[in-house]
């Protein structure tokens, strides 16, 4: 797969990880360890790490939070975005997005449709902008972490955060 656009800078993106489960431990949780590992080989930093219970005031509280920390300049959350009960992270993120990358989550489905066939619909992986603050939700299996990661966010992570903290050029 090529990058359309090659970023000629490679610049370290600080990012927070998040994962939303009502089991996981720092010691259970491979996804959160997965996407620590594939940021920092990638040249990435990780400002901050935690689990949170999918709890949908907890969720905004603490990305609310980061965004107001002008060293984060990603949130990269797992968990919580199926069609469960309990899966309420894709509600309590959509709620605060400013604006949509409506195309992270099709092309997303799309791939994992290609792994895991028709299953795919369930997932309601998303990203977007919240702040100045890129936001994006996974799931929390390690193989759909390392496929969003691999094939969509590590690609594209320094190109987004420059269009994010790009100048209005509207208005000079």
């Amino acid at each position: 797969m090529t990058v359309p656009h090659p970023d000629t800078l490679n610049q370290p993106v600080a990012c927070a990880v998040v994962t939303l489960s009502d089991t996981r431990t720092a010691a259970t949780d491979s996804s959160g360890q997965l996407m620590q590992k594939l940021l920092t080989e990638a040249g990435h930093r990780v400002g901050d790490y935690q689990i949170l219970p999918d709890e949908p005031n907890q969720i905004r509280a603490l990305l609310s939070a980061y965004c107001l920390q002008p060293q984060i300049q990603a949130v990269i959350c797992s968990g919580g975005t199926g069609i469960a009960p309990r899966d309420t992270t894709y509600d309590a993120i959509a709620a605060l997005l400013e604006k949509e990358l409506p195309g992270f989550g099709e092309i997303f489905r799309y791939l994992s449709y290609q792994e895991i066939g028709s299953r795919a619909i369930a997932s309601r992986a998303t990203a977007g902008i919240y702040q100045s603050t890129l936001i994006f939700s996974l799931p929390g299996s390690s193989k759909a972490v390392k496929l969003a990661m691999e094939a969509l966010i590590l690609p594209e992570l320094v190109h987004l955060t420059r269009l994010v903290n790009k100048p209005n050029q509207a208005n000079p």
